[in-house]
């Protein structure tokens, strides 16, 4: 029988991602999402996985659920038996948690909270969580290895990455029959190279590349650049970009741990290498062969200089290595921007 894995917010950029990959490695994936970040499809389904299935030719199971719905959660895991829970769901803006912190750890510790309940209620003891670096802060030290000091968080979303992160390190040390690969992201960018999904913001991009994709394909008329007087090669932030696809395949390496037994392990996943705004600026015009015109502005509170990942102990302890470059990236970031201008909606 092939194993089924939860795997909550699905429908949204990594996890779908995810979805995909979990479906071509021979798992059943069931998925869960409340369509905050996702776009409904026909026949009740995101979508992002309306595509997904598309691709692997297969149906993708799904269910419209909040994980703050104790209710709801405690249903699903009666109807199913899963070997594992990879666990994506949450408000994911900075600035917004800045403006609305308490929206963001009531959704996502109080959400995550009702998860691991659920799961310890139904013998369900492994769980990959979706962590991120900002839990480093302002870096101390570069590249940042996973015992860079952690918590020094800039704001309410990286500190809501912070706690969950330490709910489930409490949870692995009290009990000891639960693994969790905690996963600390870098920058995902880029798309699967079908074009068929990708980063689809809902309003205003947040992230650098989405919104240097929408000033490509005409969407936006130029990019705000938020400083150029940091202490970096040509003033503007440095940033450790990862493909989408890599990313996901990490979330499969991560399952395979948890079969070792390996109690709480912590994995940094990037690439190692740091890119300059401009820099990225540069390589998205390479890939789309248009001007993308910027304009200088000031510094955005909370962002620091440089942050970019040293990977070697995923390399060496799941079998993990980033193999696409900053070429590949651009490129199939444009494929799916030019493919889908309004992103997954139809207007």
């Amino acid at each position: 029988m092939a194993e089924k894995i939860l795997v909550t917010g699905g429908a949204g950029y990594i996890g779908s991602h995810c979805v995909l990959e979990l479906a071509e490695a021979g798992y059943v994936p069931v998925v869960i999402d409340n369509f905050h970040n996702a776009i409904r499809g026909a026949d009740a389904l995101p979508e992002s996985l309306r595509r997904v299935q598309q691709i692997v030719h297969q149906p993708i199971l799904f269910q419209e659920l909040d994980i703050t719905n104790e209710a709801a959660l405690q249903e699903l895991f009666s109807k199913h038996r899963f070997s594992a829970v990879m666990h994506f769901a949450g408000l994911k803006a900075v600035g917004e948690s800045v403006q609305k912190p308490l929206e963001y750890y009531r959704v996502n510790l109080t959400g995550t909270i009702r998860l691991l309940e659920t799961m310890k209620a139904h013998g369900v003891r492994n769980i990959v969580f979706s962590s991120s670096a900002t839990v480093y802060g302002d870096p101390k030290y570069l590249p940042l290895d996973e015992n860079h000091p952690v918590g020094g968080c800039t704001n309410p979303y990286g500190k809501s990455k912070y706690f969950i992160e330490e709910m489930i390190r409490d949870l692995c040390k009290a009990e000891r029959d639960w693994n969790a690969v905690l996963l600390r992201y870098f920058n995902p960018i880029g798309a699967h190279e079908s074009g068929m999904i990708g980063e689809d913001p809902q309003g205003i991009p947040n992230n650098l590349m989405p919104y240097v994709a929408q000033v490509a394909v005409g969407r936006r008329e130029f990019l705000s650049v938020f400083g150029n007087d940091y202490k970096t090669d040509d003033g503007t932030g440095v940033r450790d970009y990862i493909h989408v696809v890599d990313l996901a395949k990490g979330h499969i390496a991560a399952l395979k741990k948890l079969k070792e037994n390996c109690g709480c392990k912590i994995y940094n996943l990037g690439t190692g290498t740091g890119y300059s705004v401009l820099q990225m600026v540069q390589a998205m015009e390479k890939a789309s062969g248009r001007e993308i015109k910027y304009k200088i502005t000031g510094r955005r509170e909370g962002d620091v200089a440089s942050c970019y990942a040293n990977p070697a102990l995923a390399e060496r302890e799941l079998g993990w290595k980033a193999a696409f470059g900053l070429d590949k990236m651009c490129e199939d970031l444009w494929r799916w921007q030019l493919q889908n201008p309004t992103g997954f909606s139809k207007n």
